[in-house]
């Protein structure tokens, strides 16, 4: 087999990349995109309001009702004070202002618990479209993306999006008719009064209008620092166990203490723009109130107006001036919400992991077929063929790896550190595409195959192992949710972790921890792979997969193995030969090459790397 490239890496990020640089597919599916979301408005909400329509329709119509109760209050009141001054009947005046009041009072709070309730709506939809993205980015969207700032989109924005509807639009909405309605009365009163009145309003609502629209760029500001910190809490929170062990605290602290400075920074921003709001909303409703009592006084003494229409007009300010103070806060909130709102569309508008980037639809035989070897089919179960591999930036992962593995034969691959061989694995599952020549699985290449059909033919067992937080149950049931309790059961004693459950009474609802962290590693990994066998995939991908077990639990293992590999194809990373002497093939990798193909014994005489290697773990002498 030719090689023309050398390579450095074992499938992460080589020196010459930046760091944060995703791996890329040759056919773009699973590279890095930069996608920006359409500028956000109003209208950007459709989405999550859609299902809520008909509630916001009777919310609407509950805010009409209570603004035409609150503009009802100063009309009633000037006709109670001018029959008093006519010595007229007030009876019916003295009932219906309290049946008024209360009504807008009832009114009122049933709107606000369908709006509530609606909002509640909107940001459980705004968290389950999150997720559903979030589970379905390509593998290398997490290579260059903090996980702290995504947790902080599904949790922190995502409750911003609250007050966009609770205090935004409706707020907004429902003051702005109160506004004009107030506006229309007083302009009924006296329009001179109302002239000299809206002259001075007007100018601090322009004022605080200009203000409130950098609160905007302000609040995505803090809500980035928002993330920033939260990705290094959660940075330091994860490795807490190294962190102590490395005597790092203080330096850490630092560290977090300076993403919690920048969010600081940042909230004195929009506490600096409030602060200026305030006051000046204060004070044009003050200058009001002054221009009101003494030009409406002075008409009242010349008799152009009546003390009713003055207190009338006094009240319509005040219904005036309060809405419109909510309708300003409230569009200072809805910038507020738009800018957690544009956060959210960014991770929305990324691609998810196609299920497939090239078939248009599935063959006749792929949608049929069974994912295990027909009888008497010498169909490769995995082949390389001409495989290239590498990040945007930086030198080749692979160069023309070429290599079959038959089916239900037992194949390793070996090599130093960063000679690709986790890489393999993972083009297989396809994280990520390949750059550079094909990949096949039982005969279909796998762009060809939709991802859930390719992984159901693959368990896969990481270096790592890792284990979810939860129960034995909730760990071995992620593959295999439909196995019953005898076959988790058989499973764990397939891998010896019979002590693990009868030590807990809880048994197999015996909790692991956050990570696995009351299991040992040896235990981690091997319920990683009962979790794999329990599955029962025709191929088996193992990384490293008896790294951390003692001697007696890697012989253990190796029975397990041998016993669940039995009429299926399994293709292992091992650094430790021991382990893989057996097998039928065993592929040498360097550099990002095949150097060798071959048997334990064909190696030791053919391969100078495979012997070195083979020598040092004192296989051979």
């Amino acid at each position: 087999m030719t090689v023309s490239m050398p390579a450095r890496s074992d499938g992460r990020p080589s020196a010459a990349a930046p760091r944060g640089t995703p791996p890329g597919g040759g056919d773009g599916s699973d590279g890095p995109r930069t996608e920006e979301p359409a500028p956000v408005g109003i209208r950007s909400l459709g989405p999550y309001l859609g299902a809520y329509w008909g509630t916001l329709v009777v919310v609407a119509v509950l805010s009409l009702l209570q603004t035409a109760g609150t503009l009802a209050q100063p009309l009633l009141t000037r006709e109670l004070l001018e029959n008093m001054e006519n010595g007229h009947g007030i009876g019916r005046f003295v009932i219906a202002l309290p049946v008024i009041l209360l009504l807008v009072a009832v009114v009122g709070g049933v709107r606000d618990y369908f709006l509530q309730r609606t909002a509640e709506g909107m940001v459980l939809t705004a968290r389950r479209r999150l997720v559903a993205r979030l589970l379905r980015l390509p593998i290398a969207e997490f290579d260059r993306r903090r996980t702290g700032d995504l947790l902080s989109r599904v949790g922190a924005d995502t409750t911003l999006l609250r007050a966009v509807v609770t205090s935004g639009i409706f707020e907004a909405a429902t003051s702005v008719i109160m506004v004009v309605g107030s506006a229309a009365a007083m302009l009924l009163i006296d329009p001179l009064l109302f002239g000299a009145t809206a002259l001075g309003i007007a100018a601090g609502v322009a004022a605080v209008v200009g203000l409130a629209r950098r609160v905007r760029g302000a609040s995505g500001e803090v809500q980035n620092r928002v993330g920033e910190m939260t990705s290094a809490v959660e940075r330091a929170v994860s490795a807490v166990r190294t962190i102590r062990a490395s005597r790092a605290e203080e330096r850490e602290a630092e560290t977090i203490d300076a993403t919690v400075r920048g969010a600081y920074t940042a909230g004195l921003r929009i506490a600096r723009l409030q602060a200026m709001i305030n006051p000046i909303t204060s004070t044009t409703i003050q200058a009001a109130f002054l221009v009101v009592l003494g030009l409406g006084g002075a008409r009242v003494a010349s008799g152009a107006m009546s003390v009713g229409d003055l207190v009338a007009f006094i009240l319509f300010l005040f219904t005036l001036w309060f809405p419109l103070g909510r309708a300003l806060s409230a569009y200072t909130r809805l910038q507020s919400g738009l800018a957690a709102l544009h956060r959210i569309e960014e991770v929305l508008v990324l691609p998810e992991e196609s299920g497939t980037d090239r078939a248009a639809a599935l063959t006749v035989r792929e949608r049929v077929a069974p994912a295990g070897a027909e009888a008497g089919d010498e169909t490769p179960a995995i082949e390389f063929s001409d495989v290239s591999f590498g990040y945007p930036t930086g030198e080749p992962v692979l160069s023309e790896v070429s290599f079959t593995v038959a089916r239900g034969s037992r194949n390793a691959l070996v090599g130093p550190s960063g000679a690709g061989k986790t890489t393999l694995l993972s083009l297989v599952e396809r994280f990520y595409d390949v750059t550079g020549g094909s990949l096949r699985v039982h005969g279909d290449d796998v762009r060809d195959i939709p991802r859930s059909e390719l992984r159901r033919r693959l368990g896969y067992v990481e270096q790592e192992a890792p284990a979810l937080a939860g129960t034995l149950r909730d760990n071995l049931a992620l593959a295999a949710p439909g196995a019953t309790e005898e076959e988790m059961l058989r499973v764990l004693a397939g891998v010896n972790l019979t002590e693990v459950v009868e030590r807990d009474p809880l048994g197999l609802d015996a909790t692991v921890g956050q990570a696995g962290v009351l299991l040992s590693g040896g235990e981690r990994q091997r319920l990683a792979l009962a979790r794999t066998f329990l599955s029962a995939p025709p191929i088996l991908l193992l990384d490293e997969a008896t790294s951390n077990l003692d001697a007696g639990n890697e012989a253990a293992m190796r029975s397990a193995i041998d016993t669940v590999s039995t009429d299926r194809t399994l293709l292992v990373v091992a650094h430790r030969l021991a382990t893989v002497v057996d097998s039928d093939q065993i592929i040498v990798l360097e550099r990002g090459r095949v150097v060798a193909v071959g048997g334990h014994e064909e190696l030791t005489e053919t391969s100078p790397l495979y012997r070195r290697l083979a020598s040092q773990q004192l296989l051979v002498k």
